[in-house]
């Protein structure tokens, strides 16, 4: 077999290892804030805020109406979470490239075993179907003989009925 000098890694191992603290919270922020949870929270801390705000239940509201102060906060969440999905995507797409190339390799590995065995498989049968056709040639042969015996056998049985009628 071809020697391959490309040795299958396991791309989330390799990443993972070298993830730096920037990285990983970008990963965790992407994570949370792409999910039902944050989402929820957010629309109860939101509905929180502008009821607090609107009925003035602890005697004067810090945000009244148009709520400039909450804008403030949603601008600011969206100006850091922005860049940090941005950062959590890149390294999704390295991911990506790194596993399309690790699987490229394999499949190319598996190509050229598989040629391989066919090439091996090729070569039995050409070997194998040689034999095989002097084995019936015998086979044939002994046949005709077999054949050449039985109808001997025959006729000596036929001659003893008939000489064993006549007497």
């Amino acid at each position: 077999m071809k020697s391959d000098a490309y040795k299958v890694i396991d791309i989330s191992q390799k990443l993972e290892s070298k993830q730096t603290f920037g990285q990983k919270l970008a990963d965790n922020v992407a994570k949370f804030g792409g999910s039902w949870p944050f989402i929820i929270i957010f629309v109860f801390f939101m509905i929180f805020w502008i009821i607090i705000n609107t009925t003035q239940l602890f005697g004067k509201g810090f945000d009244p109406y148009p709520f400039i102060l909450l804008n403030l906060f949603l601008s600011m969440l969206a100006a850091m979470q922005a860049p940090l999905i941005m950062m959590s995507q890149n390294r999704s797409a390295e991911y990506d490239r790194l596993q399309a190339n690790n699987d490229y390799h394999i499949n190319q590995k598996s190509e050229n075993e598989i040629r391989e065995v066919h090439s091996k498989l090729d070569h039995l049968l050409q070997e194998d179907n040689t034999s095989f056709l002097e084995i019936q040639k015998m086979q044939l042969e002994m046949l005709g003989d077999i054949q050449k015996h039985i109808t001997e056998q025959s006729k000596i049985i036929t001659e003893l009925s008939q000489e064993s009628h006549k007497a």
